[in-house]
């Protein structure tokens, strides 16, 4: 919570700008109208059983935080609540920016960023244990992953791009001591490295 915080006091200070429309464009509401229609929904909805808690960060008396609770037993059997996922908006314009995803032991699993506000997912982080060991980014805003950045220890180890929109890995970056080691291309789109690119050492 202590990041989403951060987040909140940073992004606190954007203001929404608005233009009057010249002739001829769509009227406000008539875009606000296809934005929403576009956008992949404000909120989830609720799951079976899920106790919803809401929060007001801002203390506009809307609420920008939302946390989902599972009934479980605990450890002596009785019933305890756990906390399945949360949602974020964290630039107060009523529309989720960041879904956070809870195993058993509520350690974050998983994490989906609309990094740019638009109603869409950007980036996935998934993690084990409480760290992030890969994340994927749709770079080409076609709603698939097109960079896919993997972790061991908290770092890079390697990186695999789709620079065409075929939906195949075409580029490789592996990476040792936080710097790239070699790079290898797939010229002809048959999944298959045609070319590798050492690193220079000086």
């Amino acid at each position: 919570m202590k990041w989403a915080t951060r987040a909140v006091v940073v992004l606190a200070t954007l203001s929404a700008c608005s233009s009057t429309p010249s002739k001829g464009d769509p009227s406000a509401a008539e875009k606000a109208a296809v934005d929403e229609a576009n956008a992949e929904g404000i909120r989830e909805e609720r799951r079976g059983d899920e106790v919803v808690k809401e929060f007001d960060l801002n203390r506009d008396k809307k609420p920008d935080v939302w946390k989902f609770y599972q009934t479980v037993k605990d450890e002596n059997g009785k019933p305890a609540e756990r906390l399945a996922r949360k949602e974020l908006d964290i630039n107060f314009d009523g529309k989720v920016d960041i879904w956070r995803y809870y195993d058993a032991k509520e350690q974050q699993e998983k994490e989906a960023l609309d990094l740019d506000f638009d109603g869409r997912i950007d980036q996935v982080n998934y993690n084990e244990r409480g760290t992030v060991v890969r994340k994927e980014k749709d770079l080409n805003y076609d709603k698939k992953p097109d960079l896919w950045i993997f972790f061991e220890k908290n770092r890079i180890v390697r990186k695999e791009r789709d620079t065409n929109g075929d939906s195949k890995v075409d580029y490789w970056e592996y990476w040792e001591g936080d710097q790239i080691d070699r790079i290898g291309e797939d010229l002809d789109g048959d999944g298959a490295v045609d070319k590798w690119t050492k690193r220079h050492v000086e």
